[in-house]
Parts: C-alpha cells; structure tokens; sequence
C-alpha cells in the first residue's frame, strides 16, 4: 500500500492532516488542529498502525518530522520525497536569474526533475548531480557563508543531496505517488469552501472540518 501524507496550515501553524490513498486518491485518516510535527503527528501515525494500517510507502513534502515518525511507527516504510515540493524550493534557492555559475548549473538540475520518466533518466540525472557536485560541492562546502544568497545556495544542495536517494522510487514502482499534488488540491478545494464559512465558532469550525472530510473522500 502505498500513501500521501500531508497538512495544511490553518491558523498559527495548527492545521489539518490527512492521510490520502495514492492508487485510488481516497481519504484513509484525517485530524483536524493538528501541529505537522512533535507527539501529535506521531500519534496520528500510531492510531492508523494501531487500526491495522501497514503502508509500504509513504510519499511527503519533506518535513523531517514526517520522515522521522513515519520510520519510527512502520520501521520499514519508504519514503517518497515529493519531486515537485524538491523542485519548487530548489528554483527558489537558485533564484530565477542566478549570476552564480554554480547557481546556474544546479538550477538547471532543479528544473529537470519534472522531465524524469525512465531509468534511463534517474541514471543520467544522478551522473549529472554527481559532476555538479565534484565541480562544485567541495568549494560551495569550505566557503563561509556571506550573505543570503551563497546561504540559499547552500541549502539547496544540501537538500538536493539529501532528497536524491528517495526521489526516484515512483519510477520502479508505480503505485508511488511521485509528488503529494492530489493532497494540495484536495486542501484547495477544502479551504474554497471553508471560506464560505468563516465565522463558525471553534466547536462548529471543528464539526465543519470533520463533516467536510466524511462527505468529500476524494
């Protein structure tokens, strides 16, 4: 089995959380005035294992503390980065016009993740992160930071790095969600519609969120 976990933030970093069917794009779990990460998502894990629940795969946006209650509940889950969540705040790292060369050439990285559909191209991707990083890793490693834009630059190979050995697991198995998108436009739909309902009181809003996720599986 393999599924989507993400949340959406709502009001001071509380939001909801659901865990989404990859294959049929239904709603498995839900909570609603959840923090996405500390005791409540782990409990949130151990309720779903304690129904029965025993994913293969899970596909995120990247949150460490997804990844670490995940492993920590179903020790040997893998874990789907989501390719788009990588790509999106690698470009934005990289910034739209870098004037950087190594900037440049790892933009260029960033942007061709969307064009991965074959081995072939997992394996020529990987071969290119590998030249970038012995061209340009070690001096972007040994360099102090001086100001805003080396430290994007850094973070994004760090997490380029760090995200590239489960970036790619969707391409062997296609039950893997590659990205967490059918999760973000359910969360679009919910909050148009939450809009419409903004001054219900906390009790109601709570009844509204539960209601909304048994009537809207999809």
């Amino acid at each position: 089995m393999s599924i989507i976990f993400d949340g959406s933030m709502l009001k001071q970093r509380r939001g909801v959380y659901v865990a989404l069917d990859a294959i049929t794009h239904t709603i498995i779990a839900t909570e609603y005035n959840i923090a996405e990460g500390g005791k409540e998502l782990f409990d949130f894990y151990q309720h779903l294992a304690n129904a029965g629940l025993r994913p293969m795969y899970a596909t995120i946006d990247g949150n460490p503390q997804q990844n670490k209650y995940l492993k920590k509940v179903w020790s040997s889950i893998i874990i789907q980065r989501c390719i788009v969540h990588v790509q999106r705040q690698g470009l934005s790292w990289c910034r739209l016009h870098p004037k950087r060369t190594d900037a440049k050439h790892l933009r260029i990285l960033f942007a061709d993740l969307s064009t991965i559909k074959t081995k072939e191209n997992v394996r020529q991707f990987i071969d290119r992160v590998e030249q970038w990083e012995k061209r340009f890793g070690a001096i972007i490693q040994q360099t102090p930071e001086h100001g805003y834009v080396f430290s994007d630059l850094k973070k994004a190979r760090s997490m380029l790095l760090k995200a590239l050995p489960n970036l790619f697991h969707f391409i062997d198995t296609p039950m893997v969600a590659s990205s967490t998108n059918a999760l973000e436009g359910y969360f679009s739909r919910l909050k148009e519609h939450y809009r419409r309902h903004r001054g219900l009181s906390l009790p109601h809003r709570r009844s509204y969120f539960l209601w909304y996720f048994y009537l809207v599986r999809k």
